[in-house]
């Protein structure tokens, strides 16, 4: 088929060219003059740039050559007995290109494919970039924001494409499964086929695709495990698999280059180990799925991270104190199931801080004070809000500062003080009548402060963990991470689960006691 085209092309343009001899021998004289304006007007229509120019400086020698001008038409008759050896795509990415055309189609208010005309070179078709008689990119659909895009199913021809390094596909209703012949691309360095309907499992041939940076299959309804095989890449520089249904753990990352690692919104579970993401990351997402386990040790080797959002989990643990250094624009760890005491090393340089909907406890750090958007609200803090926030608040260097639903005792601000009007503070259910009214949002409800025995008996509990401590002993409640009481969410700092020696009931709630070793 393509040697058919090929040789088509070849005598449409052959025509061309006999016809415009037939003309200059009637009417020309034999002149150097005429010789050079016949070939350069006829070489300039039919023959690609690198010829012409070829062309061009040859008769321009030609013209300094003395009592002959055979030079020039021979190789003006050279280039043209050989116009059809002018290279032409390789057979194989030819009928390649076909097969991906009939397998997709404009969406009402694309014309992608118009271009796409068989009969000319395809290395000209819109999406198609040539080197030589490959294609080394295809990029499928109308790159300009709010194209249609395209719909049917991508063709496993395209792993016929031997040559290609870069591979996407727009936004569109294209479904279907990943073609596994995506494999075969062995020079593949950029796969980026988001915002479709492509479903199925992620092909575990994938990972022979030794070197591919850039992996991104988001916004699609994929199902099935992330493969090892894509952990095992090692010169992946960016996942992002986000917005799909995937499920199981995420596999162990080996590339000492990944940056940006994407996983939001899918439905994956386990634990993540200390080693199993490298320290080059800068972009982390995992928020949205069913992941467990702590997340400590792992997390104090990402010291390059400036971007993490765990939101939406149940991670377990402490928060080590030294995240809140690291060059990161936002910090999301909110609803999970986080505990313990939260203690920056450092003032906190970070915009925006959620830790809301976890079970911290402990006194409330003066070095969160010069966060912009702070959200500690829906936990366990107690004692009193430090000085530091009042004085940025009311200068509106904080923009936002959500207490609600602690265990707080008060604040050193007048009653008279006005919040500015660009700044939020939220103070409503916490152990003390807020002493000024400021809106808060509507999930905090209409209670202004916790009832007075949960107060009462958050005191006790606080009193007995540290009556227990002092005897060199350590309570240990009947949870999962060993730290927290079931009842009143009190979280012991350095506790270490160890086997119950004695169970009692105290306040209404069960508490583990176990001696530790002096």
């Amino acid at each position: 088929m393509a040697s058919h085209v090929t040789k088509s092309r070849s005598k449409v343009a052959s025509d061309d060219v006999s016809s415009e001899a037939e003309l200059w021998k009637t009417n020309a004289d034999c002149s150097i003059s005429t010789i050079e304006s016949f070939a350069t007007t006829t070489i300039t229509r039919y023959l690609p740039l690198p010829y012409k120019t070829l062309f061009l400086c040859s008769s321009s020698m030609a013209k300094c050559m003395t009592g002959s001008y055979t030079a020039l038409v021979f190789l003006f008759c050279f280039l043209l007995t050989h116009f059809h050896a002018v290279a032409i795509l390789d057979p194989a990415d030819f009928l390649a290109l076909q097969s991906i055309r009939k397998s997709l189609e404009d969406l009402p208010g694309s014309d992608f494919f118009s271009s796409w005309d068989f009969t000319a070179d395809p290395c000209n078709f819109a999406g198609v970039y040539c080197d030589s008689d490959k294609v080394i990119a295809l990029n499928l659909g109308d790159p300009k924001a709010g194209s249609p895009g395209l719909t049917g199913r991508l063709d496993p021809a395209i792993g016929k494409l031997s040559a290609l390094a870069e591979f996407t596909v727009v936004p569109g209703r294209i479904y279907g499964r990943l073609p596994e012949s995506l494999a075969d691309l062995k020079n593949l360095r950029f796969l980026g086929v988001n915002r479709n309907f492509i479903s199925g499992e992620i092909p575990a041939r994938l990972g022979e695709l030794r070197s591919l940076r850039t992996f991104d299959l988001s916004y699609n309804q994929l199902s099935g495990r992330i493969p090892p095989t894509v952990g095992s890449l090692p010169e992946l520089t960016n996942l992002i698999l986000c917005h799909n249904r995937l499920s199981g753990s995420v596999p162990r990352f080996k590339s000492k280059t990944l940056t940006r690692l994407d996983l939001k919104h899918n439905a994956l579970s386990g634990s993540l180990p200390p080693n199993s993401l490298p320290p080059s990351l800068q972009y982390l997402s995992l928020s949205w799925n069913q992941l467990t386990g702590p997340m400590d040790r792992l997390l104090g080797r990402l010291d390059q991270l400036n971007f993490l959002d765990l939101s939406l989990n149940k991670f377990t643990g402490p928060i080590p104190g030294r995240v809140f250094s690291f060059p990161l624009t936002n910090l999301q760890l909110e609803r999970n199931q986080f505990s313990g005491l939260v203690q920056p090393v450092d003032q906190v340089s970070i915009s925006t801080v959620d830790l809301s909907y976890n079970r911290l406890s402990g006194s409330i750090s003066p070095m969160f004070s010069s966060v912009q958007n702070l959200y500690l609200n829906n936990n366990r803090f107690t004692g009193r809000v430090p000085a530091s926030f009042v004085d940025r608040l009311l200068d509106a260097s904080i923009q936002i500062l959500y207490l609600q639903h602690n265990y707080l005792t008060g604040i050193e601000i007048s009653p008279t003080a006005v919040i500015p009007e660009r700044s939020s503070l939220c103070l409503q259910y916490n152990c003390m009548v807020p002493p000024v009214e400021t809106p808060c949002p509507l999930r905090a409800g209409k209670e202004k402060s916790r009832p007075t025995a949960q107060c009462n008996q958050w005191k006790v509990t606080v009193f007995l963990a540290l009556s227990a401590f002092r005897e060199h002993e350590i309570l240990l409640p009947a949870i999962e991470d060993g730290c927290m009481d079931t009842d009143l969410g009190i979280s012991l700092f350095g506790c270490n689960p160890k086997p119950f020696s004695e169970r009692v009931w105290r306040q209404g709630s069960i508490v583990e006691k176990a001696t530790v070793n002096k």
